[in-house]
C-alpha cells in the first residue's frame, strides 16, 4: 500500500461515499475507485461493499480505518519535525449549538486568527444530534456542544466544565419580585422555548410537566437565543437559557436572573470520532477554549 491509497481509502471510509471523497481530495471519481481497488487488491481483502446507491466498510475496512489515520497522522507528525514546522495549520471543521457559536467561540476564534493565521477554523451549526452524526461520518473534525449526557455511541467527549443556566425574566415581571421561585411558579407564567434540539429544553419541559403532573407544557416557540432575549425583556414571559448568553443583559438591566435553581446539570463538551487520533490543531482547540472557558466562569463569578 502507499499514503495515497491510504489518504483516498480513509476518506471514503469515513465519508462512505466515493464522489464527496472525490470532491474533496480533488481527484476524478474513477481515480478514486481504482485507488481503493488497488489497495483492495495488495491486502487480498475487500474494503468496502458495494450496495444498490451506497456502501459500507466490510470488516476488514472497519480494522483497517483506526490504522489509516494513526499512519496519516504519524506522517503528518514526521513531517513538522523533519521541517521545524509546528505551528498548527490547516482547515478544521467544528460543529457547535448556537449558544455556543454566538458567546463562547468569537473570542476563541480571534484568538486563533492572530495566534494561528495558518489554522482555518470553520464553524457549522447544529443540535448535539447533528454534530454527533457529523462526527460519525468523518464530516466534522470536532464537535462543541452543551448536554446532560457524557457518553456517546461511536463519539469521544472531553467534559470541560459544568454550564450554568439561569431563568430570566424582564426587571418588572412579578416573578422577578419574588424571594424564591419554584417550578410550580414557572408554570403560572408563559416559558419561551430554548434552542431547538438542545438536552435542556427537553430536561426543562420534563422538569415543568412534572410539577404539576401535566404530559406536556406548551412552549413559546422563538427560536433564537437573541430572540428570546427580546421577548422576555418585552415582558412576553420567562426564559431558562446559559448564564453566559444573558449575562449582558443581566448587566445592562433590561433581564434579571429569577432565584431559581434548575435541578439538572448540563456540560459544555467538546467531541470527535471515537478512534480518531488527535490532531496538533485538534489539542490546540479542546486546550484554548478550555481556557477560554475558565476565564469567562471567573468572569461571571466576580
Amino acid at each position: 500500500m502507499d499514503l495515497r491509497q491510504l489518504t483516498t481509502f480513509h476518506r471514503v471510509g469515513t465519508l462512505l461515499s466515493f464522489t464527496r471523497a472525490a470532491s474533496e481530495l480533488n481527484y476524478a471519481q474513477s481515480s478514486v475507485t481504482a485507488q481503493v481497488k488497488s489497495l483492495e487488491v495488495s491486502l487480498g481483502v475487500e474494503l468496502f461493499e458495494r450496495l444498490r446507491g451506497r456502501i459500507r466498510l466490510t470488516p476488514a475496512g472497519e480494522r483497517l480505518i483506526p490504522y489509516a489515520e494513526r499512519i496519516l497522522s504519524l506522517v503528518d507528525e514526521a513531517r513538522d519535525e523533519t521541517t521545524g514546522w509546528s505551528e498548527p495549520s490547516g482547515p478544521l471543521t467544528v460543529g457547535a449549538v448556537e449558544s455556543l457559536t454566538s458567546y463562547r467561540m468569537p473570542p476563541v476564534l480571534e484568538f486563533f486568527h492572530h495566534r494561528y493565521p495558518l489554522l482555518q477554523l470553520a464553524l457549522r451549526p447544529g443540535s448535539c444530534a447533528q454534530t454527533c452524526e457529523a462526527l460519525r461520518q468523518g464530516t466534522l473534525d470536532m464537535g462543541f456542544f452543551m448536554e446532560a449526557e457524557t457518553d456517546f455511541a461511536g463519539v469521544r467527549a472531553e467534559v470541560l466544565g459544568p454550564e450554568r443556566l439561569v431563568a430570566v425574566a424582564a426587571a418588572g415581571h412579578r416573578l422577578a419580585g419574588l424571594p424564591l421561585v419554584t417550578t410550580r411558579d414557572l408554570r403560572t407564567t408563559h416559558v419561551l422555548a430554548p434552542e431547538t434540539g438542545c438536552s435542556y429544553r427537553a430536561l426543562l419541559e420534563a422538569e415543568l410537566a412534572g410539577a404539576a403532573g401535566a404530559s406536556a407544557v406548551p412552549l413559546l416557540e422563538f427560536g433564537t437565543i437573541e430572540s428570546i432575549k427580546r421577548g422576555v425583556a418585552a415582558g412576553l414571559g420567562v426564559g431558562v437559557l446559559p448564564e453566559i448568553a444573558v449575562a449582558d443583559a443581566v448587566a445592562a438591566g433590561t433581564l434579571a436572573v429569577l432565584d431559581w435553581q434548575p435541578p439538572f446539570e448540563v456540560y459544555t463538551q467538546i467531541a470527535w470520532r471515537r478512534g480518531r487520533q488527535v490532531t496538533r490543531e485538534m489539542r490546540a482547540f479542546i486546550d484554548e477554549t478550555a481556557r477560554f472557558m475558565s476565564q469567562d466562569r471567573l468572569a461571571l463569578a466576580g
